[in-house]
């Protein structure tokens, strides 16, 4: 039986995907992908459906675990962990192309982070107000 664990980053959320042998479940911290939301479930589903078109059928099962952040970025991570372990599981040259065209953060981690807030500042950007009266 062969079983893999890839993970993905997305600011402070990080989401190890397990990929195995099996039907095409995906569950979310040990959940159904039900209990999420119509959108953040499309976004997970994304690499499912290119690999789909690519390979035909989905002979694996993806058991995401991921920690920190808040949801936009623990969905953003596994969508990055989901595809990046497919691509290991499979080694299809095809379906790595078809993630990179789709969108290259399929595979390719966003390194953006929050700005530091600045000494004598409120915020990264917002300068204390003066008064000229």
């Amino acid at each position: 039986m062969n079983k893999i664990v890839v993970s993905g980053k997305r600011k402070t959320a990080v989401a190890k995907a397990t990929i195995e042998d099996g039907s095409g479940v995906v569950t979310f911290n040990k959940r159904p992908l039900s209990f999420l939301s119509n959108l953040q479930q499309l976004e997970i589903n994304e690499p499912l459906v290119i690999a789909k078109d690519v390979l035909g059928k989905l002979n694996f099962n993806i058991a995401l675990n991921i920690k920190g952040g808040g949801t936009a970025c623990q969905v953003e991570a596994g969508r990055l962990a989901i595809a990046r372990a497919i691509v290991k599981f499979t080694k299809n040259k095809d379906l790595k192309n078809a993630f990179l065209m789709y969108d290259r953060n399929m595979l390719i981690a966003d390194t953006r982070r929050k700005e530091a807030c600045k000494p004598g500042d409120s915020k990264a950007r917002a300068m204390r107000q003066t008064s000229f009266r």
